[in-house]
């Protein structure tokens, strides 16, 4: 027969059965699909070269400093003239760092992300522009004419796409900068989404050892290794140590004493992150609820193929070989993994669309995923895979000898063996036992997930609080002590807004990803010589913002206007690093610290409760409060660009963001308004990673329980089915319905219970490979297991109550009449 002339058959038997054709189509769909979709994110991510040339060669430049305890340290200019000058190992090295920009002067002013690099980076990359030409040496050289390259989708929106654009002039932070190209479309650059490029123009003879706050990419030379540049760095970094001068109020015995050493490693490490780990996890999770899914067809099938055993064996003995009654099977297999791995690629389609649009904070390279060869070929592959799996069982349970006993069998008097039942029970186990393991793992990461609600995060509903960005360029005024009364003036009028309770504006928001950590000098300790004391992090604030955070005033009192307009020295410390210096919060007031051993001595006048700033699955750090406006202080005397912060039951609204833009605008109407956000989004995007695998672990842990008391409740209704007469026999001979009713429910009990018995053991060796994910719980979590396993049983046993309870209602007559 031909093969078109048996799809034929196939497609028809199917069509004659609807029901059982959408019930394994419908599984069939749920396994494939979100296997196709989680490795299609996967490939996007994690498998997928860097979209540059010869991306094997990119190196992101990292670095460890042991002695502070430092494991993963950024790259530095001085490092970056002595890797430049003497390195053998790279093609070339370069430094980037994101910020942000005021333009103006094209429409309304706007605040525009901006990726300032060295001139070596696009070339590093292998990027030219679309149009006009890359940065030089010379645009990369301090004093040298402001220049400036856009990006495709800002050219388009900004300039509506005009060629003529190049050789115009760009107001960007008050100064004009010549646009001197345009970037490809095709053009990413990390996860980073800038609308402009600028030169850093570092400038050599004011360089000096530290300044660790730039990152850093190269390019290895053809041949080149990772360790042998690893070799390389560490070879050069006692050149650049002596080659700089160390930084006033600091000595180069420091630097030593830091121990930096060499952590380079692939760019795209620096772009995947740890999400490998997440998906990896989820990747095995979905599998099970394929397996779950053959395992339920694969019942369904063995059904079937009993219900035709008489058929099969009379065509057996009519001369149909084997072999040809075992290729019908599978090839009926085979075209319900097709259809169904069909489907599957649909809803894949449909889920993905969905995560692109939701863009979760946790999963990079969202530009990357998609449907493409690579998927479909996985889908192809693990629909044949599957087909083979829920195909084979009933091959080898009916084919050869056993359908030769088919003509014996059928008669009203022939019971069915318990050696029949077992194929379909020993599935139903499996399918128990995986989904066991998918609920324990849901089970964790919802304990992990309450467990980082309960963390105080060091300030107070966050709902309630509006933030956005305000920076006033030194281009557009000059004296600082006058920026610093304009950011005063705004945020007094920010204040007077109806519905507004508290305002108040820093130079950061917890959980922001941003943060400045330096040594802090602390006056009643003693530092021997070259001695590096403890490296924390740095926060400027203006009066008032604590308040708005709803941040504890845990002892003294907050910083005043009248002290930052005087810039005299006085800051406030966190409680965590008041106890870890002198013991008790109450005694760090009157305190003293600085920030470099040549600096002024800074009061301490203020200790409020510690804020969980890098996330709330991060401890608490300790951090120095200094004013936004101060005198001789390292780096900047002056806090330009800060975050205000608005509390008010209004936060969120549109109304209220259109009040603050006119609000600002009337102190200056070329002052960008920027991310404007909650405070509550910056909370929930420290959750971020855990949120998005609860809820992937969750869908697939609840398609697995669907699958598995669907499971149950098939094997039981057709056992019921099979011994209706035997049940009518019992009644007629006065059996109680209860009796009857038990039967069926232990049987059910007796699965399920076998079935968690393997899955507690199966999820106590598997859960330890996400101990990393979890917070707050271990992975061996004994709650957990327990009313995970109680509730599956349980659910199993109203799975068999229901089938059990509807045969046991039948009239004994009836049922006696049933074959």
């Amino acid at each position: 027969m031909a093969l078109s002339t048996e799809i034929g058959h196939v497609f028809r038997r199917l069509v004659r059965t609807p029901l059982f054709s959408l019930v394994t189509l419908v599984t069939l769909a749920i396994g494939i699909g979100t296997n196709t979709a989680i490795f299609s994110v996967i490939e996007g991510v994690l498998l997928k070269p860097l979209p540059f040339p010869h991306p094997e060669e990119l190196l992101g430049v990292w670095h460890t400093a042991p002695g502070v305890n430092i494991k993963e340290l950024d790259a530095a200019p001085f490092l970056y003239f002595t890797y430049r000058d003497e390195g053998r190992t790279f093609q070339d090295v370069g430094l980037w760092t994101e910020s942000a920009a005021t333009v103006t002067g094209v429409l309304e002013p706007e605040r525009a992300g901006v990726l300032r690099v060295t001139d070596g980076i696009l070339p590093i990359l292998g990027v030219a522009p679309a149009l006009g030409r890359p940065f030089t040496a010379n645009d990369d050289t301090p004093g040298s004419p402001p220049t400036v390259i856009l990006t495709h989708g800002y050219w388009q929106a900004r300039f509506g796409a005009d060629p003529g654009v190049i050789g115009r002039r760009l107001i960007v932070d008050g100064e004009a900068r010549e646009v001197i190209g345009v970037m490809p479309a095709s053009f990413r650059f990390l996860d980073v989404r800038p609308s402009l490029i600028l030169p850093l123009q570092l400038d050599r003879a004011k360089t000096f050892l530290g300044g660790f706050s730039w990152r850093s990419v190269a390019r290895l030379k053809p041949g080149a290794t990772l360790d042998q540049a690893n070799a390389d760095v560490a070879r050069m970094l006692p050149i650049a140590l002596e080659r700089f001068a160390a930084p006033p109020g600091y000595s180069k015995k420091m630097f030593e004493e830091a121990r930096i050493g060499p952590n380079l490693r692939p760019l795209k490490q620096d772009v995947v992150g740890d999400v490998g780990r997440v998906l990896w996890v989820l990747m095995g999770t979905v599998g099970l609820v394929l397996l779950i899914a053959c395992a339920n067809v694969a019942n369904l099938l063995l059904v079937r193929t009993e219900a035709r055993q008489q058929e099969l064996a009379v065509r057996t003995a009519l001369g149909a070989s084997v072999g040809r009654i075992a290729r019908e099977l599978l090839l009926e297999s085979a075209t319900l993994g097709i259809l169904g791995g069909a489907l599957g690629l649909a809803l894949a389609y449909a889920a993905l669309c969905l995560l692109v649009s939701l863009a979760p904070a946790s999963l990079p390279r969202l530009d990357e995923i998609g449907i493409d060869t690579a998927v479909l070929l996985f889908t192809l592959l693990v629909s044949a895979v599957s087909s083979l799996l829920f195909g084979l069982i009933p091959i080898v349970k009916y084919a050869g000898a056993h359908l030769a006993a088919g003509l014996r069998s059928g008669g009203r008097s022939a019971s069915q063996s318990k050696e029949r039942h077992r194929a379909r029970n020993g599935l139903v186990v499996v399918q128990v036992a995986l989904a066991l393991v998918l609920l324990v793992a849901s089970g964790l990461m919802i304990r992990s997930f309450r467990a980082l609600r309960a963390v105080e995060p060091g300030f107070a509903r966050p709902e309630e609080v509006e933030t956005f960005w305000i920076s006033i360029p030194e281009a557009r005024v000059r004296d600082e002590e006058a920026a610093a009364r304009m950011q005063q003036a705004i945020l007094e009028r920010v204040a007077a807004l109806p519905g507004v309770a508290s305002a108040g504006m820093g130079r950061n928001l917890p959980m922001d990803g941003s943060g400045w950590n330096d040594p802090i000098f602390a006056e009643d300790h003693v530092y021997a010589e070259g001695q590096i004391p403890p490296i924390r992090r740095f926060k400027f604030v203006a009066p008032g913002l604590l308040t708005a955070m709803g941040t504890r005033l845990v002892a003294g009192r907050d910083i005043t206007w009248a002290e930052t307009y005087e810039r005299l020295p006085v800051a406030m410390v966190s409680e965590n690093l008041a106890r870890e210096l002198w013991g008790d919060p109450r005694s760090a007031l009157g305190k003293r610290l600085r920030e470099s051993a040549s600096s002024a001595w800074r009061e301490v006048v203020g200790v409020v409760g510690d804020v969980h700033d890098d996330g709330l699955d991060q401890e608490a750090k300790a951090i120095v409060y200094w004013p936004i406006l101060m005198k001789d202080f390292e780096g900047s005397g002056m806090c330009r660009s800060l975050a205000f912060v608005v509390r008010t039951p209004r936060a969120g609204s549109e109304s209220l963001r259109k009040e603050i833009r006119q609000a600002v605008w009337s102190v200056d109407a070329d002052l960008p308004v920027a991310s404007v956000r909650t405070l509550l989004s910056l909370y929930k995007g420290s959750m971020a990673r855990t949120s998005f695998t609860l809820v992937m672990l969750a869908l697939a842990g609840g398609m697995a329980l669907f699958l598995g008391v669907i499971g149950i409740y098939g094997v039981i209704s057709y056992a019921v089915s099979q011994r209706t007469r035997e049940i009518g026999i019992r009644m007629a001979l006065g059996a109680e319905r209860r009796a009857l009713l038990g039967m069926f429910v232990r049987h059910g009990l007796v699965l399920a219970s076998v079935g968690a018995a393997c899955g507690l053991v199966a999820a106590a060796g598997l859960t330890r490979l996400m101990g990393s994910l979890l917070f707050g719980v271990g992975p061996a979590d004994p709650a957990t297991f327990a009313a995970v396993a109680a509730g599956l049983v349980g659910a199993a046993v109203l799975a068999s109550y229901v089938p059990a309870r509807r045969a046991t209602a039948v009239d004994p007559v009836e049922a006696l009449r049933a074959e």
